[in-house]
């Protein structure tokens, strides 16, 4: 049976191998154990800027889901970004993922965010097909730029 809490600084060590298998999953480089810390910390110490939440099965991390918050006027008011949502592979299909996706989208409505939005690799078809189940769908006519303003 799966269970979700919340998670606090004091999870960063549980989070830090599920976090370095999502960006190996994914190919996100600059992994570095010790700068993902201290954001882990900064965000899970900070309830204003966001959130996370870990998925257990007997007692032992199969998942996460970290979101940020944003105020959006288009949104009229505080929006809620998935940023990462990861259930290890030997977790799938059990769950862990729909259960963290419902926790989450809960305490966003709890707070009074408007609207809840994630990005996904171009490639990740399952993943799509997850978030289609669950309501999410393409913004039409819009995508998604980004710059970078700090190195490293």
């Amino acid at each position: 049976m799966v269970q979700v809490r919340k998670a606090d600084a004091s999870d960063i060590s549980t989070l830090l191998p599920l976090v370095a298998a999502y960006w190996d999953f994914e190919s996100v480089s600059g992994f570095e154990v010790e700068r993902v810390a201290v954001q882990l910390e900064r965000l899970l110490s900070e309830p204003t800027l966001g959130a996370g939440w870990i998925a257990l099965v007997d007692n032992l991390p199969v998942g996460y889901l970290l979101a940020v918050y944003v105020f959006s006027l288009e949104h009229l008011g505080l929006t809620a970004e998935i940023d990462e949502l990861f259930v290890v592979p030997s977790g799938r299909n059990a769950g862990a993922g729909s259960e963290l996706l419902k926790v989450a989208e809960a305490e966003f409505t709890q707070i009074g965010c408007t609207n809840a939005s994630l990005q996904l690799s171009l490639g990740n078809d399952a993943a799509r097909q997850f978030y289609h189940r669950r309501g999410y769908e393409k913004r039409s006519g819009y995508e998604l730029l980004d710059k970078m303003l700090l190195s490293g």
